[in-house]
């Protein structure tokens, strides 16, 4: 095969993993605990597992998964901040993740990885909550948001030792 069909071949199955990504951030996202002014759900793990298999490529599955669950649940006023979170979230996942590197990587960088991108998700709903809510209605949703920063860490760090991904 050419150079420009193997190119054209990976960049196909990306798209294709990133399309099954969004669908699973999507499931994890419906599969919610309602609270007060908004819901916890598992979509964040499998934010963390997307941008540790396929680096950056998470970064729409993440927002697009996560919007669309903001969408169908009820809450479209937070479909855009959702989806500029969740993309970060990804971001920053990725690149302290960093798998181009070839080496294994340290659960010390996956824990920082998942910690850093979970902090931003808390600061980034407390912050639009703020506004759109005041300091004392905001400030009740983070301990909400730490629950569900905890929990997708304690399940995507450990699932992220035995799922592999050939791109």
């Amino acid at each position: 095969m050419t150079d420009t069909k193997v190119r054209e071949k990976s960049n196909l199955k990306k798209i294709a993993i990133g399309g099954i990504f969004a669908a699973f951030v999507f499931i994890g996202t419906e599969l919610h605990i309602p609270t007060a002014i908004g819901f916890m759900n598992l979509g964040d793990a499998v934010i963390f597992i997307a941008a540790y298999l396929i680096g950056p490529a998470a970064i729409l599955p993440a927002a697009i998964g996560s919007a669309l669950g903001d969408l169908l649940a009820g809450y479209p006023i937070y479909i855009v901040p959702t989806f500029v979170i969740k993309g970060l979230m990804a971001l920053i996942a990725a690149l302290i993740l960093n798998r181009r590197s070839g080496k294994k990587i340290a659960f010390m960088k996956r824990l920082t990885a998942g910690l850093a991108s979970e902090a931003l998700m808390i600061a980034g709903y407390f912050t639009f909550e703020v506004f759109l809510f005041g300091i004392a209605s905001a400030s009740g949703s983070i301990l909400f948001n730490l629950i569900q920063a905890l929990a997708a860490l304690v399940i995507a760090i450990p699932l992220t030792y035995v799922l592999k991904l050939k791109l």
